[in-house]
């Protein structure tokens, strides 16, 4: 029995290891309140189960000094790439050492191996979450010209030709924004614009309406200040859509990174018809890029912007421009988006 008790403790220590680096790249590197409370509250129940068990058997016949595998390494397990590098290595340790546990404790508690299985189950929806968050970061983190598209606004043409215009210009993303029309009619240019997006491997995003954004599987979300919570929004999405948020201050995109968006958009950037507020202005920009010089989260500069002004929000740290008049109400859309994409290129 001794030896049982020796595999227990050791995957049980592996487990709580695990979900610690887990818990703490979600705290301090995705800032994604989601993942951080399901490794938490993962470690609670992981402890609740142990102390279930014969747990003063499982320390005693603990034995660091005589375990064998102490000496034993891989060529790949001293290193490590990057940070997910080292979270996907934790999630394969955690569910590994789950699998260990579950079939041992059989043995000697067998109910409580049923509780085990749950959360090995639970464990690998850990691992698919951690994992959506990196690559939704990485798909977003290589979007420059992001085109906001809004019907009452489009001047040379249907919607999609505007769409399919801004997409030639060189938009890496576009988004739906639709404030005053019928659900039907919001869900035709969604499915449109799905389609087009698809065709031409852009990303796709709708403004405010999770639902409709579910419904045509977009590629992600934008929500107001005002909209729906995060956490929220993304129980309707498909896995792996991301999330963003509009922000008019350093504050606000605190709450927004402490709420678990995937980017923010920050603005308004100059005066714009669109937005009803003041500009914050480019150096907002130099201020939440000092803020957060080490979070892995897109800034999107928004408002005003084209071809004119480009320059100076890139030149105070902008990777991201989200362009809606400019592009919309232009006799030459395309045209118009190839101007302020030649300005980033340029710049950048």
């Amino acid at each position: 029995m001794r030896e049982i008790y020796r595999i227990l403790d050791a995957n049980f220590n592996r487990a709580r290891e695990a979900l610690r680096v887990i818990e703490d790249c979600g705290r301090f590197v995705l800032n994604d309140p989601a993942i951080t409370a399901m490794a938490k509250h993962f470690r609670s129940d992981l402890k609740v189960l142990l102390d279930a068990l014969p747990h003063a058997e499982l320390v005693v016949s603990r034995d660091t000094p005589g375990d064998l595998g102490r000496d034993i390494t891989s060529k790949t397990e001293p290193a490590r790439e990057d940070i997910e590098d080292v979270a996907t290595a934790a999630c394969k340790r955690l569910t590994e050492a789950l699998r260990t546990v579950e079939e041992y404790t059989k043995i000697i508690a067998p109910v409580k191996a049923l509780e085990l299985e749950r959360m090995r189950y639970d464990a690998y929806t850990l691992e698919q979450r951690l994992c959506t968050r990196f690559l939704v970061t990485q798909r977003f983190r290589n979007v420059k010209l992001y085109a906001m598209l809004s019907s009452g606004l489009c001047k040379s043409g249907s919607l999609k030709a505007v769409a399919r215009a801004v997409i030639a210009g060189g938009a890496d993303a576009i988004q739906l924004r639709e404030k005053d029309i019928e659900d039907d009619a919001f869900l035709a240019y969604a499915a449109e614009l799905r389609e087009l997006a698809d065709q031409t491997d852009r990303l796709l995003v709708i403004n405010d309406r999770a639902d409709i954004a579910a419904i045509v599987g977009a590629d992600g979300l934008h929500l107001g200040q005002h909209d729906l919570p995060i956490t929220e929004a993304r129980r309707l999405l498909r896995p792996g859509a991301f999330i963003g948020r509009s922000c008019h201050s350093v504050q606000e995109a605190r709450q927004a990174i402490n709420e678990g968006a995937d980017y923010v958009a920050l603005g308004p950037m100059f005066r714009t018809d669109t937005k009803n507020r003041q500009p914050v202005g480019p150096a907002v920009l130099e201020e939440i890029h000092e803020t957060y010089e080490t979070v892995p989260l897109p800034i999107v500069a928004v408002g005003g912007i084209n071809a004119d002004n480009v320059r100076e929000v890139l030149r105070r740290g902008a990777k991201c421009v989200a362009v809606c008049s400019a592009i919309n109400a232009a006799d030459d859309p395309q045209a118009a988006a190839e101007a302020i994409r030649r300005q980033m290129d340029s710049e950048q």
